[in-house]
């Protein structure tokens, strides 16, 4: 039997075409030409152009409406095939011009195949948009024939014109990205011109002015893109008897009617918005300004990013002779910019005004403000040349790309980085070109749906799997500009010191110190000394280093103290640099070089734990390792290490204090991370310091036991005290502690007494004894009688001393009393016999409530620092960390008593229990709390930064500046802690003063 051959539907020709929608593309088709023109195949061609296109449905929309307008069109396209390609070419990748075709079906034979799609002149450009608009190109002033909306609608239809010819030599491939950008600089300079006859028609005595419009950003650069806001500069100077401020009001009135001819909303749409954000303070500033008053400004008041903002600029409307004096006057400034007084506070600034730009949303979609989007490239390259340009001519050109070649020329980038980032560069803004061109709006989003995806692909010439290869070569190129970016500062610093073996030219030491002092680090000459100590050599370890340091160098950057970061860098890769898991590590564990970077480049005091607890570093890659272990964990932990060293109570007691070590860390690297709030902070490091407390006992009590010779013959607890009671601790807390012993029944309490004595004052040597860690310091004098009483008491004598002598200061502190280590029966014995005296049944007696507010007042006349600023002091000072701790204690010992929600050894809980109970507003809680948190920020930062515990907010400068960094402020906002600080403490106060002493 013979098969019969299935006929072939026209729907399933056109989606064997590559029609997304076949049905609605077969009827579209099918309305297209006469019946004879179809059934001949006479439209097959057509059909062949059409599939040819980035999006053929879009395509055959467009030309579909356009054939309802044009009866002519579509046997012109047939006849004319270079005609079909170019309209349709352009069809299939924006809708905006296929719309703007069918409005104006004449606009078609502008992409004849008679003509010539060269590219325009800027001058022919000027003349052709003067002429739409009725102006005379030949006069040195031009003026529009007229002001109404037939002008605007005249000038946006020869504007698009132009936009059409050229969108066809770019789809077709007939144009580089260069020539495109360029040309849509010149065309919106020429439609700035033509904006410029229409608003001078609109002021008949405009010729009493000079007016100069100034091109900046990609427009001065001639990097333009199809749709964008162009950024400009008004400059102007009065005309021959013309006073300076009607001119100045004239030419105010130009460029206003010019931006309103641009911006106009019309039955043919708007251009794109004018933008004078750029000029001289701002959008506060006046929009016009003479020479002398720009010239005025710029030497006395611009910040960095205004001259990185000067590097575009270049006359391209008005008067550009006006215009030229005007670049030239800033050019000699704008390579001055580096050598200015907070140059690197205002780069690092303008970084972060770049990163804040990009919605979390779109991050990963965006092609201009995400992470090494084409914005991070222009900013880079645009910092390279203000460093390196003062001393280098040849690095002064305005657009990105000749720029990123003449840099790589002078080897202050990388040839194969430049080159590499060129391309992604050049890719990115195609892609970018290819969005706006759809819709022609103004958008730098990668769009998500699978049809768009497929026409960004197919108009990048890739057919087989537009989606998925767009999507693989956009990937690619976006993590290629980012990484590049990364190091695109650093690279060539390990050249200049590595001594590799290249051939391309090296950055100079001179420049290579510029570089890094233009990028915050103070010492440029030390640094490129401890680079070239990383990355010198042919071992392997250098060869990581050199992978490592480009990415390292810029979080280094970014930290507090650069400077700090890179020799911490560096004296932890001395000690672990041979081990092999830690630079593999750093190379494969994006987070945990990152954070590592971050830490030393904030914290002297971690950097110093890190040099003796190396192995640390493993846990920074994650969150939840930085967690604070369970107080069980630790003390199992603890007390197996304190095991295996039976008879060597220093050895148990420094790999106790090693674990501590460790854990400090984990803490400190947590808090600086953000991860945890300074109570959680003060109760991590106050549950480590009772678990080293115990280990030591527990060695303590095995050393005495050996030498003695017998069991210890009395139960020995170890009562917390202070802010280890209060599980407040700070990274500098001593630990405030009670001895308490019970001797066994059947010995003599002498004996007991000694055994006891012989524990505590071991347990103090050993944690005495010198180690490279933070020493956790006993401090007993809180103890009955104070210095004067005995170290160690049985619990009978406690109970003797509270009952006869004790004062209220006595009890106060009891307040803060709580188990730590040893016995926890003898410790809760203890707190029994303390609760009376802290929790007093009444209350305290108006008397003892009056001896505590005149030590209070004492403690602030006599215990305060010569020279402190009481406004500045956390613990001491007016509305710190002692004014709101006496508060909240003088409460409990009125109040707890009865209420036993006031029971607590915690400032914080203890005055929300005061609020529930009634006795505290909430308002003044607030301000008590937030005084008592932002002191104890401050002091564990202090810490932190410098290594060393004080109390005061430091009056250096650098200093203060740092601790402000590291709690969370900005890097020239130094001042806002300050501020901050005294107005939250003085709040307070004033609460203090009123609950505690109440006034």
């Amino acid at each position: 039997m013979i098969a019969v051959p299935r006929m072939e539907t026209t729907e399933g020709r056109m989606a064997r075409l590559g029609f997304a929608d076949a049905a609605r593309a077969g009827r579209l088709f099918g309305e297209l030409g006469t019946p004879a023109e179809r059934e001949g195949g006479l439209l097959d061609p057509l059909l062949d152009l059409l599939v040819a296109t980035a999006d053929p449905d879009l395509a055959l929309t467009s030309l579909n409406r356009l054939a309802e307008r044009d009866g002519e069109a579509v046997g012109a396209l047939v006849a004319d095939p270079v005609l079909g390609a170019r309209l349709l070419g352009v069809f299939g990748v924006s809708a905006a011009l296929g719309d703007h075709v069918v409005r104006h079906p004449e606009h078609r034979h502008l992409l004849d195949g008679t003509r010539e799609l060269r590219r325009p002149t800027a001058p022919e450009l000027r003349e052709e948009l003067l002429r739409a608009v009725g102006a005379d190109p030949g006069d040195p002033e031009p003026r529009a024939a007229a002001t109404g909306t037939e002008t605007l609608v005249a000038l946006r239809v020869a504007y698009r014109a132009r936009l059409l010819r050229l969108a066809a030599r770019d789809v077709l491939g007939q144009a580089s990205l260069a020539e495109v950008t360029s040309e849509l600089s010149d065309l919106a300079g020429a439609a700035l011109e033509a904006a410029l006859a229409v608003a001078r028609a609109e002021h008949p005595g405009a010729g009493a002015v000079r007016l100069a419009v100034i091109g900046m950003g990609k427009c001065g650069a001639r990097e333009l893109n199809y749709i964008s806001d162009v950024d400009v500069v008004f400059v102007a100077e009065p005309g021959e008897g013309t006073e300076e401020s009607d001119a100045i009001r004239l030419a105010t009135r130009l460029a206003q009617g010019m931006m309103r001819v641009c911006s106009a909303n019309t039955p043919e749409g708007a251009l794109w918005e004018v933008d004078a954000a750029l000029r001289p303070e701002g959008r506060s500033g006046p929009l016009v300004r003479t020479l002398a008053s720009h010239r005025a400004y710029y030497h006395r008041w611009a910040k960095t990013w205004e001259f990185q903002a000067l590097l575009k600029a270049r006359p391209i409307a008005g008067d550009l002779e006006l215009g030229e004096q005007y670049v030239s006057m800033t050019n000699e400034m704008v390579w001055q910019a580096a050598t200015r007084e907070r140059f690197v506070e205002d780069v690092q600034a303008m970084r972060r005004r770049v990163e804040a730009h990009v919605r979390g949303d779109e991050a990963e979609r965006q092609l201009k403000l995400g992470p090494g989007g084409l914005r991070d490239i222009e900013f880079a390259v645009q910092l390279l040349q203000l460093v390196h340009g003062r001393l280098d001519p040849l690095l002064r050109r305005r657009a990105t790309l000749p720029a990123l070649a003449a840099l790589s020329r002078g080897g202050y980038v990388g040839r194969d980085d430049a080159k590499a980032l060129a391309e992604a560069y050049t890719f990115l803004r195609r892609v970018e070109h290819l969005i706006q061109l759809h819709r022609l709006r103004r958008t730098h989003v990668v769009p998500e749906g699978e049809g768009d995806l497929r026409r960004l692909g197919r108009g990048l010439g890739m057919t087989v799997d537009p989606v998925g290869e767009f999507t693989t070569r956009w990937r690619r190129h976006a993590m290629e500009a980012r990484r590049l970016h990364e190091k695109l500062f650093y690279r060539p610093l390990l050249q200049a010191v590595a001594r590799l073996p290249e051939s391309e030219d090296r950055l100079s030491t001179s420049a290579a110190q510029a570089r890094l002092e233009a990028l915050g680090y103070a010492d440029p000459a030390g640094a490129l000394r401890h680079i070239s100590a990383l990355t010198s050599g042919v071992s392997r370890r250098a060869a990581i280093q050199r992978t490592l340091l480009p990415v390292m160098l810029g979080w280094f950057a970014d930290a507090p103290d650069p400077d700090a970061g890179l020799l911490g860098f560096r004296q932890v890769s001395d000690k672990l640099g041979s081990t092999p898991w830690y630079l593999r590590l750093l190379r494969d564990e994006t987070a945990v070089a990152s954070r590592l970077a971050r830490l030393l480049g904030t914290s002297r005091y971690v950097t110093g734990l890190l040099l003796h607890a190396p192995e640390a570093v493993a846990m920074f890659g994650s969150d939840t390792d930085l967690a604070p272990r369970p107080p069980e964990a630790l003390l199992a932990e603890a007390r197996a290490t304190v095991g295996r060293y039976p008879g060597e109570a220093e050895s148990a007691v420094a790999a106790a204090r090693g674990l501590r070590r460790r854990e400090l860390v984990r803490t400190a690297a947590a808090d600086l991370s953000g991860l945890l709030d300074v109570e959680r902070v003060g109760q991590a490091l106050s549950a480590l310091n009772d678990v080293t407390l115990q280990a030591a006992l527990d060695a303590a009590i095995g050393k005495v036991e050996m030498e003695r010779r017998t069991p210890l013959p009395t139960r020995f607890a170890v009562i917390a005290m202070g802010r280890l009671g209060g599980l407040e601790c700070s990274y500098g807390s001593d630990a405030d502690v009670m001895f308490v012993h019970s001797p066994l029944e059947g010995v003599v309490e002498r004996e007991a007494t000694e055994a006891a004595f012989a524990v505590a004052n071991e347990l103090r040597r050993l944690l005495a004894l010198p180690a490279p860690d933070p020493p956790l310091l006993i401090d007993p004098d809180l103890r009955p009688e104070g210095r004067q009483g005995p170290l160690v008491r049985t619990l009978a004598s406690y109970a003797a001393y509270y009952g006869r002598w004790s004062s209220p200061w006595e009890s106060q502190a009891l307040l803060r009393a709580r188990f730590s280590a040893g016995d926890a029966d003898l410790g809760a014995e203890f707190l029994a016999v303390a609760d009376p005296l802290r929790y007093p049944a009444k209350g305290i007696p108006d008397d003892a409530v009056l001896q505590i507010r005149k030590l209070k007042a004492r403690m602030e006349a006599e215990r305060l620092p010569r020279g402190a600023d009481p406004a500045l002091h956390t613990k001491l000072g007016r509305g710190g960390l002692s004014d709101v701790e006496w508060v909240a204690q003088l409460l409990q010992l009125r109040h707890a008593g009865p209420l036993p929600s006031l029971r607590t050894t915690r400032t914080l809980e203890t005055l929300r229990a005061a609020v529930t109970e009634g006795l505290l507003s909430e308002t003044d809680e607030t301000a008590l709390a937030a005084a008592w948190r932002l002191a104890s920020r401050v002091r564990d930062a202090i810490m932190l930064v410098r290594g060393r515990a004080a109390d005061s907010i430091p009056v250096d400068v650098r200093e203060r500046a740092l601790i402000s960094r590291t709690l969370g402020y900005p890097p020239d906002d130094s001042g806002d802690l300050v501020e901050d600080y005294r107005r939250v403490t003085r709040r307070a106060r004033l609460v203090m003063e009123r609950v505690f002493y109440g006034e």
